[in-house]
């Protein structure tokens, strides 16, 4: 019962922790937008200045990942946590569009909380509930959501410099409650005579670059359309900040908290056909989504006429709502792969795919921002998921009718 107690107090405070690093985290997708009036920015360099926080938080998963196997995960997350605060805080005073770019590659280390909680709450559970405990953890990605409710409202009380101040202050509290509240089982880490590279053999596996390519739709997806929604309600529906923080959040809010749910349905079903589900239901969702707002005139037997299709706000707020579940469901399932097949390494793996999800976070606002400079059209966002999702769709049919036809033919008599 002790160990089971030490478990949940884990499991809570190590999903509090990670929702703050995660709230923080998706900071500019909000502050961004009056810096970007401020500074003049294009669509490009506004995409560029809410994914520089993401770089980081990608490439640092590999590193955390493995020194949470070896070191364990509660000093690698609160030394990490401790080191993000000074950065936070000093957006406040920052002025020229290169110091955003670069403290937000400071700001941008707390995204790498999540390769160090998972397999950090992942060892306090059997493996039959490590879906579930990681779906739970994982339901810190609500903190994008989070960042929608809190940060408008400092912005209307004393404008975007107050955000970061408080933002520093949420890190530190939440720094100190996780030390206080987590625990150490040295018996969980991997023994000092395994060695840097032995933990990195399993990555000549290509199932490991497969959930790569799952995990950054699934992920990288939630966290580009997270720091690309608010300005994507203001520019193309007219919405005041609050009121487009609030609608994004309908797709924030989902995409994190029913990470949980995820986990369990993986659990449950196995992480291959929730995996499979999700990727159709993001497919017709982003196909539904990529149709800009259109008008065209036909010539009738009554003389010219005109029609309107597009997507109204509350349809559109539906859809992606749907595609919030989804994504958060995948992230599970995706995590679920690894906790099966490399549940003595998930440390060094996790790093890795979440490395492959958080790269395809820094890389999507840029490009949708590139892409809207280029074409004008602001639904053409959807319209580069949707080409991923096809990807993850013809790959998960072919590797899977590969590996099923080999062990079919394996069990075959000899």
């Amino acid at each position: 019962m002790a160990n089971e107690g030490k478990a949940y107090s884990v499991l809570a405070s190590s999903t509090l922790a990670f929702t703050v690093c995660f709230t923080i985290w998706m900071m500019f997708g909000v502050i961004g937008i009056p810096i970007k009036t401020a500074l003049h920015l294009n669509e490009t360099e506004f995409g560029l200045l809410t994914a520089m926080p993401v770089l980081t938080g990608s490439l640092i998963r590999v590193p955390l990942g493995i020194w949470t196997d070896r070191f364990g995960g509660r000093i690698v997350l609160f030394l990490l946590m401790l080191s993000t605060v000074i950065p936070i805080y000093l957006i406040s005073y920052a002025t020229a569009y290169w110091h955003f770019l670069v403290l937000g590659l400071f700001v941008g280390l707390a995204g790498g909380s999540f390769s160090v909680g998972t397999p950090y709450v992942a060892r306090w559970f059997k493996k039959e509930r490590q879906g579930l405990a990681m779906g739970i953890f994982g339901a810190g990605n609500s903190g994008a959501a989070v960042n929608k409710f809190i940060a408008p409202v400092l912005i209307a009380a004393a404008g975007w410099t107050l955000v970061p101040k408080v933002y520093a202050g949420m890190m530190l509290a939440a720094a100190l409650i996780f030390w206080v509240f987590s625990a150490t089982n040295p018996s969980h880490n991997v023994k000092s005579s395994v060695s840097f590279m032995a933990q990195l053999k399993m990555l000549k596996d290509p199932k490991v670059w497969r959930y790569c390519q799952y995990y950054s739709v699934v992920f990288g997806g939630y966290v580009g359309l997270s720091l690309w929604m608010v300005k994507y309600y203001v520019t193309e529906y007219g919405f005041d900040i609050k009121s487009a923080a609030l609608l994004a959040a309908c797709f924030s809010l989902p995409g994190g908290v029913l990470r949980a749910f995820g986990g369990w349905l993986s659990d449950k079903y196995g992480a291959y056909k929730v995996t499979w589900w999700v990727m159709w239901v993001c497919w017709v969702a982003f196909f539904l989504l990529s149709y800009p707002q259109t008008d065209f005139t036909i010539k009738t037997i009554n003389g010219m006429q005109t029609f309107h299709i597009g997507l109204t706000p509350v349809l559109f707020t539906m859809i992606l709502f749907v595609v919030g579940i989804a994504m958060a469901v995948g992230k599970a399932s995706v995590f679920k792969f690894i906790s099966d097949d490399y549940s003595s390494n998930i440390g060094a793996v996790s790093g890795v795919v979440g490395l492959a999800g958080g790269l395809g976070g820094f890389i999507l606002p840029i490009m949708f921002g590139a892409i809207v400079d280029v074409t004008g059209i602001r639904s053409s966002c959807f319209m580069l998921l949707y080409g991923t999702v096809c990807v993850s769709l013809v790959w998960m049919h072919f590797q899977f009718r590969r590996e099923g036809m080999l062990a079919a033919q394996a069990s075959l008599p000899a």
